[in-house]
């Protein structure tokens, strides 16, 4: 039987982390896409959407919808932010709000043109949250969740329906980070800050805190350190396929492939070479560690709901490469 499962992503592009994970999800051999549901993280939402719509047209997967989420966080906002910056310092990387990166801009409905080009095709009028709850019900424990943005979209779906996490046959994340073994200026001095949990404590919370059967995390620490090597996507970009051209033109070289290994990895478990099982949340005080990931080994929680989660170690690097430019090449 092929697997079900709703990617919840924030799809900035062209290409990307974010949108090399989609690919990768959408050409797994027994794998069907129900939906793509798309919020406010890396860039504004909307701008998103159409890189999702515009890679689904170069795929030849319009079939797949795309389900627009939420344009801002619960309660944090760029003001919040500016806030919290002024006493505790700042941020190395604050996603649609970083507006001292090219690119980046201040108006959530400014969708200019696309370099790949701009999407012929319409989302779904459906919100994201009620897609994911109506297909939870519709497919109870069949669906895999399989998350790499802020937690918005999820949150709200828990909210309009307590009985959606129970649904769910899994939960499967990129997020978080317990101590990365890096020296990048993002992680040295906050190994616990990670730009997911950090962009919307509140909804992390809300997630971190429901009733999920399985729950596997694949944090920073897990990917920070693998490449996408120029002679990766030379590999790529000899298949000729659309998918292959766009990435060779478009994909980010000698970038860390974070949404990559967490797709590969629910894709393949078998990649997965060490895991831990422990308690996670999210720090919502509004001090220097708001929006900090915290963790327990078992028995050491408080005891307050939090999620017990198979957090992803290491992978078997050596078959992770092969397996991502195999399906990138289709």
């Amino acid at each position: 039987m092929r697997r079900k499962v709703i990617i919840d992503q924030d799809t900035h592009g062209p290409a990307s982390t974010n949108l090399q994970s989609v690919a990768l999800l959408l050409n797994a051999p027994d794998v069907d896409v129900l939906g793509i549901g798309v919020c406010t993280g890396d860039h504004w939402r909307d701008q998103q959407v159409r890189h999702a719509l515009r890679l689904l047209e170069i795929m030849g997967r319009t079939d797949v919808p795309v389900l627009p989420g939420a344009v801002t966080p619960l309660v944090n906002t760029p003001a919040e932010t500016a806030r919290w910056e002024e006493q505790h310092g700042a941020l190395v990387y604050k996603g649609a709000w970083d507006l001292a990166r090219p690119g980046k801009w201040a108006d959530p409905a400014h969708t200019p043109d696309l370099p790949e080009g701009n999407p012929t095709t319409a989302p779904a009028r459906e919100t994201a949250a009620a897609f994911y709850v109506r297909m939870a019900r519709a497919h109870p424990g069949e669906i895999s969740l399989w998350a790499a943005a802020p937690f918005t979209n999820l949150a709200l779906a828990c909210r309009l329906d307590p009985e959606f996490p129970r649904h769910i046959r899994e939960l499967h994340f990129m997020g978080g980070a317990f101590l990365p073994p890096t020296d990048a200026r993002e992680f040295k001095h906050s190994p616990r800050r990670e730009f997911n949990f950090r962009f919307d404590p509140e909804a992390a919370h809300i997630v971190l805190h429901a009733p999920w059967s399985r729950v596997t995390c694949s944090p920073i620490d897990v990917s920070n350190h693998t490449r996408s090597t120029p002679e990766l996507f030379a590999s790529i970009a000899a298949a000729g396929t659309p998918l292959a051209r766009y990435l060779d033109r478009f994909g980010e070289r000698g970038r860390p492939m974070w949404d990559e290994v967490a797709a590969a990895t629910w894709i393949d478990d078998s990649l997965v070479t060490h895991v831990e099982d422990c308690f996670i949340d999210v720090n919502l005080d509004r001090g220097a560690g708001y929006g900090d990931t915290l963790s327990w080994a078992p028995g050491r929680e408080p005891r307050r709901g939090e999620i017990r989660a198979r957090v992803q170690k290491a992978i078997d690097e050596a078959r992770f490469y092969p397996l991502f430019a195999d399906l990138c090449r289709k």
